[in-house]
């Protein structure tokens, strides 16, 4: 884990680390009879990661699939990809400068790279405005003021998802790490 974090210095080559490009895997299926069509989201996204910017960064994304099998694309401010992370069942591929790195669920990679564990499982449900099935939940009380719910020690405010934008943030354990999520047309 020591060089990946290492990586991590310098954001877009952290980036590229994150999501390099990943053949291994097949794409979700979407063509097998009774099969269904997986949404394919795009936007921006942006992690910060309070008091250390070598480990905060922004960039295009598509992602297509569910928690069970799908693809993470990162793509640069210039339109060009920094990389692609794909998973089934039991296995992450990460490919970086022809190194293909190997994990066996989602948070583990994500915590492994980013030095955090970042919900991307529950990021497909909290789109869609909802708290994801994997884990228990609870509304966002008044006084947090916006709507959304607390889920995996997140506080995810859907109030702008009409507009395209969900908000997470984590405060403990420290460092708070905040994640901007805008996609591109209707939500």
């Amino acid at each position: 884990m020591r060089p990946v974090r290492a990586a991590l210095a310098a954001p877009l080559l952290g980036l590229a680390l994150l999501l390099g490009g990943c053949a291994a895997l097949t794409p979700p299926d979407t063509g097998r009879p009774g099969a269904a069509a997986t949404a394919l989201r795009s936007g921006r996204l942006a992690v910060q990661v309070s008091g250390d910017a070598s480990r905060s960064f922004s960039s295009g994304f598509e992602l297509e699939g569910d928690a069970q099998a799908g693809r993470l694309t990162l793509i640069s401010p210039i339109g060009l990809p920094l990389g692609r992370a794909q998973w089934r069942p039991g296995e992450v591929l990460l490919d970086s400068a022809g190194t293909t790195q190997r994990f066996g669920d989602l948070d583990t990679m994500m915590e492994a790279l980013v030095g955090d564990a970042l919900p991307l499982a529950a990021l497909f449900d909290w789109i869609d405005g909802r708290p994801w099935s994997g884990a228990s939940s609870r509304p966002l009380s008044e006084a947090d003021g916006a709507p959304g719910f607390r889920q995996l020690g997140w506080s995810v405010r859907t109030g702008r998802l009409p507009e395209g934008l969900l908000l997470a943030e984590r405060r403990l354990p420290a460092p708070t790490v905040t994640v901007r999520l805008r996609l591109d047309g209707p939500s």
